[in-house]
């Protein structure tokens, strides 16, 4: 098992609960599991784990990434 601190976090988007965190840590158990990330979320400051199939990269106007629907999400985060 290796964990892997993210210097800076990295802000996310979870499809799962559709909403926004800070990734800070990744856990990678071996090439037999899904990574892990540890985001620590936006709205209630919880702390969870999610898989990386739940895990998607926020909004980045300059790299020309946005949501397939046309909506950040960003603004699904924060509108």
């Amino acid at each position: 098992m290796t964990i892997l601190q993210l210097d800076p976090p990295i802000p996310v988007y979870i499809t799962e609960t559709k909403e926004c965190g800070l990734a800070t840590f990744l856990i990678d158990y071996s090439c037999e599991h899904h990574l892990k990330w540890v985001v620590f979320m936006d709205k209630t400051g919880e702390i969870w784990v999610f898989d990386n199939t739940k895990v998607r990269a926020q909004k980045n106007v300059t790299m020309g990434r946005m949501t397939k629907e046309g909506i950040s999400n960003d603004e699904r985060c924060r509108g």
